[in-house]
């Protein structure tokens, strides 16, 4: 039977972070501003973006949710905690809701959700409402939002 979610997920408007690499000067003030947003304190292992580095060429990767068309996370999770927020398209986790599965970790395809060990709850990024905090602290402008419909733009 197919899915009567699938033209309002795969088709929505949606609003995504991008990121430039080759800006970025690894600096780690997203991860910083982010877990201290989200949790409280300073610890980039429960920030919503991740900052890959490669030490061979001396380059800095922002990898960031990309809130996506096809939503992998939002149908791998059997306890309904994930949702698609009406006004924005964004893809949220439910803490409330979440049973620490981790479903949603290994169906996304970018690996930019987190897992709070601790609370035993799934984490990724929100957006922070609509005001993601690492586009306005990031010195290097390496970060943005974009809104769009369909595939992200290369």
């Amino acid at each position: 039977m197919p899915d009567p979610n699938f033209s309002k997920v795969r088709f929505r408007e949606r609003n995504a972070l991008v990121a430039e690499s080759k800006v970025c000067t690894g600096c780690r003030t997203c991860e910083v501003i982010c877990s201290l947003t989200h949790e409280g304190c300073v610890d980039p292992e429960k920030s919503r973006i991740l900052l890959k580095s490669n030490a061979f060429k001396g380059s800095f990767i922002p990898v960031v949710c990309r809130h996506c068309s096809d939503a992998p996370c939002y149908y791998a999770c059997p306890e309904d905690a994930i949702e698609i927020d009406a006004v924005d398209g964004t893809v949220k986790i439910r803490e409330e809701k979440c049973t620490g599965c981790r479903s949603c970790e290994t169906a996304c395809p970018y690996k930019v959700i987190g897992f709070d060990t601790d609370r035993q709850k799934a984490f990724k990024c929100d957006l922070c409402g609509g005001d993601p905090q690492c586009v306005d602290w990031c010195p290097m402008n390496a970060l943005g939002i974009v809104s769009f419909k369909g595939k992200i733009p290369k």
